[in-house]
């Protein structure tokens, strides 16, 4: 029985892509790189930077591209550009009073996505936010997730769902045994979570919830 559900925070909380993509493309004309086609820029959107970037950047630019973002989302308030998906807080709203323990765990700084999560008015849903740190030491989805599993004390993976919109997501909640519900409200595509391996595809964030019974229920 589930009692423990993991949220992903871009494309499966909010709609960070206005914020997210504005502070990239100034990154990129800093650098003197021209922007990116539409497809490439929403595949941009979720996965670490670290690794989505050196393709499209050059290894050697990486760490000057995620400094300018850093600047344009944090420092110029690009990273409240965002806003909380339909559905989502009725959702969270039921799971929380039906007794279940939330999390979010997303590869946007901690930092960061702690100050959006409270930014949304979701803060205090989650017993704790977890996300990659400031230097890429957390640099996957599995790393994150198994941190926010060890601050909730290493339950039962059978007792946890994560939530999430892309095949990352799926992917690194596989690491650790999880099962992952696919957000199609958010920025992948149903082949993309299907093939990773979600055990659904989940249309608006009500659906989730039919995946989640009472944890008391017979």
């Amino acid at each position: 029985m589930i009692d423990t559900v993991l949220f992903d925070l871009d494309g499966t909380l909010s709609d960070s892509a206005p914020g997210i993509l504005g502070a990239l493309r100034a990154s990129f004309a800093e650098a003197g790189l021209g922007w990116v086609d539409p497809d490439t820029a929403r595949s941009l959107l979720g996965p670490p930077f670290w690794h989505s970037l050196p393709p499209l950047v050059g290894e050697e630019r990486v760490e000057a591209v995620v400094e300018a973002y850093r600047r344009h989302y944090v420092t110029d308030g690009a990273m409240f550009d965002t806003t909380c998906y339909d559905g989502v807080l009725e959702v969270l709203q039921d799971l929380t009073g039906r007794g279940y323990r939330l999390a979010v765990a997303t590869s946007k700084p901690e930092p960061h996505a702690s100050e959006i999560v409270a930014h949304l008015g979701l803060a205090g849903f989650f017993v704790t936010i977890g996300g990659d740190t400031l230097d890429g030491a957390r640099d996957s989805k599995a790393l994150v997730v198994g941190e926010v599993l060890r601050r909730l004390g290493e339950p039962d993976p059978a007792r946890v769902l994560m939530v999430g919109d892309r095949s990352h997501d799926v992917l690194g909640a596989a690491a650790h045994g999880l099962a992952c519900a696919g957000a199609l409200w958010g920025y992948g595509t149903a082949a993309e979570l299907t093939a990773a391996g979600a055990v659904r595809l989940c249309a608006k964030p009500a659906e989730v919830l039919e995946l989640l019974p009472r944890p008391d229920a017979g």
